[in-house]
């Protein structure tokens, strides 16, 4: 029977139409279908895979985690630091022939900065930005700082990807009704199925640049016709179908259907993300009980790490305990508040609740049960808090909802929340800056809310200064706070191996599961 809806859901809602059987296509399972197609309203990251399918970025992130330009040609900076003027290189067309000029980056800029935690900080650094010809643009900033060079580089989170004007003046709180890049690749908008498959076709006007791939930077060569996205019902259905043949690709190898395919010779298991993903845990500053310090620090002191990354990864290859908010390994690692964030400590946490006069206030857990990378954590989060004396409730949901729900600031009775947990690639959250949940400026910041305004004076600091040295110690101090605060709880590192049938070579080893470079034979 299994066989039967197998080679059924392949041919029909897979493969398509017979011209598509012609064409070389890498047919792919993501981490999760795709719903949103605006990368600018949203920090989901398979809205964040498909922009680079189909836009480009002006600077991008090498291997080494070096800035490099990418759709700019050149950038000069003024002698006193505080202008950075941008210069297009030639051949970038959108996808509907017309010409990228510097107006149309202008304005994607604009759009993008209203949205992201490092887009806001920079707008908040600089005077002015102006278009000075079709290829050139200048951005001009308060004090010296290279914090354009950093924030246009950012590789996730809200990546800065590059729209026409006249998509980009779409208000930053409405989706775009257009889906036209410069990229690789085009959207084939006729064969997408909200939810089920999307397909990519080669954009054969795209000019790499010359330099070798390495990373989200350099020359972005496609050697296939098309690259499919389909949606499986399942794990077991996914992994099946990749030892079948008929898929090709599987961004995320369940942990626990590794003995499946570790031992086929047709299937490769690789980590293509060298510094992996960072899972942890967010509390409401807004609604009682966690608008008191002192309980939101017993809830941190109540969860473990390791109870967590058993839950979630299993398999102890795949993942470390860390106390660093920036990423163990990173320039900015720090072990500030370790003795809160990595083991618990029961009975501290007690002694917390009983000094605070916690109240027996319920704990309302917002608990996803249809996605594996977020499902483990909440019910491991709310054991461990109930173990501490909180009064816990589950709520249960699909991750959509959740994501619908995290943004309520509404009181819990009219359908707010507590807690809620999620997951961080390293890429996004290696700095103050690019960590969008410490942001910590009330309203403003991302979902539950925190106010402190000694965290967003560290981190205009951190934007301000190039000196590393410096970087590192205000780095250190954040984290010292946001750990005090209970802004943000880190619950450990994992890796995520990709499995890939052998006809497929030359993947990418990037912060983000890209199809530039990669080929298929038909092996």
């Amino acid at each position: 029977m299994r066989k039967v809806a197998l080679s059924a859901l392949v041919s029909g809602a897979f493969l398509g139409a017979a011209p598509a059987l012609q064409a070389q296509t890498i047919n792919a399972v993501m981490h999760a279908s795709l719903r949103v197609l605006d990368p600018i309203m949203t920090t989901a990251h398979i809205t964040r895979n498909h922009g680079y399918m189909i836009y480009d970025t002006l600077l991008a992130t090498d291997g080494k985690n070096e800035i490099k330009p990418q759709m700019v040609e050149k950038w000069e900076v003024s002698a006193d630091g505080k202008s950075y003027t941008f210069t297009l290189r030639d051949g970038l067309k959108w996808h509907d022939g017309a010409a990228v000029n510097a107006e149309d980056c202008v304005a994607s800029i604009k759009r993008w900065a209203e949205q992201d935690k490092m887009g806001q900080m920079m707008t908040s650094q600089m005077t002015e930005m102006k278009v000075i010809d079709d290829k050139r643009f200048v951005m001009t900033f308060k004090a010296p700082t290279d914090i354009a060079l950093r924030a246009l580089a950012k590789p996730s989170g809200v990546a800065p990807f590059m729209m026409p004007k006249r998509i980009a003046e779409t208000p930053s709180g409405q989706p775009i009704k257009e889906y036209i890049g410069s990229g690789p690749f085009k959207m084939v908008q006729a064969e997408f199925k909200p939810g089920l498959q999307v397909v990519y076709e080669k954009n054969t006007d795209y000019v790499p640049r010359s330099e070798p791939a390495s990373g989200l930077a350099g020359g972005k060569v496609v050697n296939v016709d098309r690259v499919k996205w389909v949606a499986m019902p399942d794990a077991m259905t996914s992994v099946n179908a990749l030892i079948n043949g008929e898929v090709d690709y599987l961004e995320q190898m369940p942990y626990d259907m590794l003995p499946l395919v570790e031992n086929n010779a047709d299937i490769k298991l690789e980590v293509f993300d060298p510094h992996g993903y960072q899972t942890v845990m967010r509390m409401n500053f807004l609604n009682p009980p966690f608008d008191n310090k002192l309980i939101r620090q017993a809830a941190m002191l109540a969860v473990d790490q390791e109870d967590v990354l058993q839950a979630l990864i299993g398999n102890d290859k795949y993942y470390k305990t860390c106390a660093a908010l920036f990423g163990c390994g990173l320039p900015y690692e720090s072990q500030a508040g370790a003795d809160v964030t990595v083991k618990a400590n029961l009975e501290k946490a007690k002694a917390l609740l009983k000094q605070a006069n916690y109240d027996g206030k319920p704990i309302v857990i917002l608990q996803p049960t249809d996605s594996a990378s977020v499902s483990p954590q909440p019910v491991v989060i709310g054991q461990a808090l109930k173990a501490a004396g909180f009064n816990v409730q589950m709520q249960a949901m699909d991750w959509q909802t959740l994501v619908t729900r995290r943004a309520s600031q509404a009181p819990v009775s009219e359908g707010g929340w507590n807690i809620f947990a999620t997951n961080n690639v390293m890429a996004e959250a290696s700095d103050p800056l690019r960590a969008f949940g410490v942001a910590a400026n009330g309203k403003k910041a991302w979902f539950g809310w925190p106010d402190v305004p000694a965290i967003e004076a560290l981190r205009e600091k951190f934007a301000l200064t190039s000196d590393l040295a410096e970087q590192k110690k205000l780095a250190n101090d954040i984290q010292e706070l946001v750990i005090s605060e209970g802004v943000l709880l880190p619950m450990g590192e994992y890796y995520v191996p990709a499995a890939l049938r052998k006809n497929l070579s030359d993947p990418m080893t990037a912060s983000v599961p890209v199809f530039w470079g990669m080929k298929k034979t038909d092996k």
